[in-house]
């Protein structure tokens, strides 16, 4: 008996579980167009000192990001800029695209919001997300009575 598989997936799946997949899997869209939003891919790594961010987004300039944090939210923003065009300089093929985007992620109360640092090299937008320090308390011997 042969299986039909998509991606490595059987196709025999139930209707509710596409839809369950569908909506689980919503930030997998990255790189995708979305709503005229393009969603550029994320990874996220935790060391026991901080979280790090990574956005792939090559081709641009450090200058057209904006990264703010608003009511416990980090969002990191690319607006496209209208190119201007001149009469002697005609481009023949086009397969560049840089489309605008806005990522959103909630803080954790662990990370120390102030403290927060990005820097762009090599395509790759990197935000490195400290935790704050936790403060341990003293052990203390109880007495037996």
């Amino acid at each position: 008996m042969s299986i039909v598989k998509f991606n490595s997936q059987p196709v025999h799946r139930g209707f509710n579980n596409l839809f369950d997949e569908f909506f689980n899997e919503l930030p997998a869209f990255t790189g995708r167009e979305w709503s005229g939003w393009t969603f550029p891919p994320v990874n996220i790594h935790e060391t026991p000192d901080a979280y790090h961010l990574e956005l792939s987004v090559p081709g641009r300039a450090k200058d057209d990001f904006k990264v703010n944090i608003e009511n416990g939210l980090l969002t990191v923003s690319f607006e496209k800029k209208e190119e201007n065009k001149t009469e002697d300089y005609k481009t023949v093929r086009k397969e560049f695209s840089f489309r605008s985007f806005k990522r959103s992620f909630n803080l954790d109360e662990k990370i120390d919001a102030e403290k927060i640092e990005a820097k762009y090299e090599n395509g790759l937008l990197k935000l490195h997300l400290p935790k704050k320090e936790q403060t341990k308390e003293a052990t203390k011997q109880i007495t037996i009575n």
